[in-house]
C-alpha cells in the first residue's frame, strides 16, 4: 500500500515540517479509514493514498498532499470538521471540505448535474487547489471503474470526458487530461476503444522505427553546433485524442503525422530557435504544418514550437521544441504555478493566464433549462478555441467558428452593439464571417449602426448573445413607449 515517504520523494524537495504534515496526515487517515473496504474489496484507505500520489507527481505543495490523503474523512468516518481543524488546521480543513460539497451533488438527470457543475466552478474560483485534487479523486477512481455497475460506469466516463478533460485542458494540465481521456475512453466508447488499439498497434512501430533514425542524426547536429539539450524523447499521442484526430481525417491514419512526436527539450527559448534552424537546414519542414506557440501560446498558456518534417522514403515526422519550464507546464499547466511559485514570485500570474475561471464563476444561466446551459458551457468554456489578433497585436481566445461579432463583444459591449464594418488581415470581409486561428480583425463602428435578430444567428459565445438579446428588448420596450407616447 506504500507509505508516507513514497510520497515525499514523489514530490521532491520540500522543507522537513512540511514532510512531517505528509506523513502526520497519512497515519490519522490510515486510522480513520480502518476497516473499511471499496468495490473491488481493496482497502479503502488505498484510494486516498493513490489521489495523493497523483497530486504527489503533479508537483503540488505539502498542505494539497496532506489534504488528498484525507478528502474522505468527513464523508466517510466518524471524524467531525473540529477534530480536523485542531489537527490539521483551517487551510486544510477548508480544502477538504472543498472537497466533499464537490462530491455531495451526483449526476442525476441535468438540474442536479448543472447545479454540481457551478458548484464544482465556484470551489476554482476560491481555491483552484480543491479542483485539482478533485481531478486527482476522479482518475483514481477511473482506473478501478471496472468494479461498478454497468450504467454507473457509462455515465462516469461520459462525465469525465465532457467536463473533468476539457476542464483540465483549459487549465493547461495536458498530462491529466490525457490520463482521464484514456481511463475513460474504454467505458465510455468501448467499441471506438477496440478500433483505435487495432490501428494504433499496427503504425506504432514503424513510426518509432522512423524517429529512432531521425532522433540519432538530431542527436549529433546538436552535439555538433554545441547546443545543450536537457532530454530527447518520444511522445505517444493519447489514444482518446487519436481517435477525435482520425474523425477529422475519415479514420485514414496515414494522414496523421503526430502520432508518436519527437520532443526536444533545452535550457532557454533561444536554443529553441536554433533547434528548428538546425532541424530544417537537415530535413525540409511540409509546408504549413510550423507552428510557434513559443511567440503565441495556446489560450490555456501551452508554450512550445512544432515542426512536421519529411524525413525521407515518404514517412513524415512531428519534432516538438520548448524549454524545461514549458515542458513542466505543458503537463501540469496550473499545477506547475504551485511547483515553481516559491522560485518566482509572480503574483497574480495564474490568475492573469485564466481570467477565464472568474467568467465562469459569473456564468448566467437558467435553471429552468439545464440543456442550454450545458451547451453554452460546453460552446464558451470547452470547446476547441481559437486566438484572433487585434491590430495591436493583443490575444483575443474565442470558441471555434467564432465570428467578427463574438470579437467585438469580447472586446466591449459597446464595440459589439456599434459594429458597422470589419477588415480581417487587412480586407474587407462580412460581420458574419467565420473566424480561423491567427486571423488580425479590425472592427469600424457608427454610432447609428445596432444589432439585429439576424446578429443571433451568427454569434457563438453566450456572451454576444446576451449584449445582442438585451439591446433587442431595450429598444422594442423603447420603440413601443414612442408609439404609445405619439398615439397620446
Amino acid at each position: 500500500m506504500g507509505d508516507p515517504i513514497e510520497l515525499i520523494n514523489l514530490a521532491g524537495e520540500m522543507p522537513e515540517e512540511d514532510k512531517e504534515l505528509i506523513k502526520k496526515a497519512y497515519a490519522f487517515s490510515k486510522r480513520a479509514h480502518e476497516g473499511q473496504k471499496r468495490m473491488d474489496d481493496s482497502p479503502y484507505f488505498t484510494h486516498v493514498f493513490e489521489t495523493a500520489k497523483i497530486l504527489a507527481r503533479l508537483g503540488m505543495d505539502a498542505k494539497t498532499i496532506a489534504a488528498g490523503l484525507l478528502h474522505d474523512v468527513l464523508e466517510d468516518t466518524t471524524i467531525n470538521e473540529e477534530d480536523l481543524k485542531k489537527e490539521f488546521g483551517d487551510d486544510i480543513v477548508f480544502l477538504v471540505n472543498g472537497v466533499t460539497k464537490l462530491g455531495t451533488l451526483k449526476y442525476h438527470g441535468h438540474e442536479r448535474h448543472v447545479e454540481s457543475l457551478r458548484k464544482f466552478f465556484i470551489a476554482m474560483t476560491n481555491d483552484l487547489r480543491v479542483v485539482i485534487i478533485k481531478f486527482a479523486d476522479r482518475l483514481h477512481n477511473l482506473r478501478t471503474l471496472q468494479f461498478i455497475r454497468e450504467d454507473k460506469k457509462k455515465r462516469i466516463a461520459l462525465e469525465s470526458i465532457e467536463v473533468y478533460a476539457p476542464l483540465a485542458n483549459r487549465l493547461g494540465m495536458g498530462k491529466l487530461k490525457g490520463e482521464i481521456e484514456d481511463a475513460a475512453f474504454p467505458f465510455a466508447y468501448p467499441k471506438e476503444y477496440g478500433q483505435v488499439e487495432e490501428l494504433m498497434t499496427e503504425e506504432k512501430n514503424s513510426s518509432e522505427k522512423n524517429l529512432e533514425e531521425v532522433s540519432t542524426k538530431l542527436k549529433e547536429e546538436l552535439e555538433k553546433n554545441k547546443v545543450k539539450v536537457a532530454e530527447i524523447s518520444y511522445r505517444i499521442k493519447h489514444k482518446f485524442s487519436l481517435w477525435k484526430k482520425l474523425l477529422r481525417y475519415d479514420m485514414d491514419i496515414k494522414k496523421i503525422y503526430d502520432i508518436i512526436a519527437l520532443r526536444v527539450v533545452v535550457n532557454n527559448i533561444e536554443d529553441c530557435y536554433k533547434v528548428l534552424g538546425i532541424i530544417h537546414s537537415i530535413w525540409r519542414p511540409l509546408p504549413g504544418r510550423i507552428k510557434d506557440y513559443i511567440a503565441v501560446p495556446k489560450p490555456n498558456g501551452y508554450r512550445s514550437i512544432h515542426t512536421t518534417i519529411f524525413t525521407g522514403e515518404g514517412n513524415v515526422a512531428e519534432i516538438q521544441i520548448r524549454t524545461k519550464e514549458m515542458h513542466a507546464e505543458a503537463a501540469y499547466g496550473i499545477a506547475a504555478h504551485f511547483a515553481y511559485k516559491d522560485k518566482r514570485d509572480k503574483k497574480g500570474d495564474e490568475k492573469s493566464k485564466f481570467k477565464w475561471i472568474e467568467e465562469l464563476k459569473d456564468f448566467n444561466y437558467e435553471l429552468s433549462d439545464p440543456k442550454k446551459y450545458l451547451e453554452h458551457l460546453k460552446t464558451d468554456f470547452f470547446n476547441d478555441r481559437i486566438f484572433v489578433f487585434t491590430p495591436k497585436g493583443d490575444v483575443i481566445d474565442l470558441p471555434e467558428n467564432s465570428s467578427p461579432i463574438d470579437f467585438a463583444y469580447s472586446i466591449h459591449s459597446d464595440i459589439g452593439n456599434h459594429i458597422s464594418g470589419v477588415k480581417v488581415n487587412g480586407k474587407i470581409a462580412q460581420i458574419f464571417s467565420e473566424l480561423k486561428n491567427g486571423d488580425i480583425v479590425e472592427i469600424f463602428t457608427k454610432k447609428d449602426a445596432h444589432p439585429s435578430g439576424k446578429w443571433q444567428e451568427h454569434s457563438k459565445t453566450s456572451m454576444a448573445r446576451k449584449h445582442i438579446k438585451s439591446y433587442l428588448e431595450k429598444n422594442s420596450l423603447l420603440s413601443k413607449l414612442r408609439s404609445l407616447g405619439r398615439s397620446s
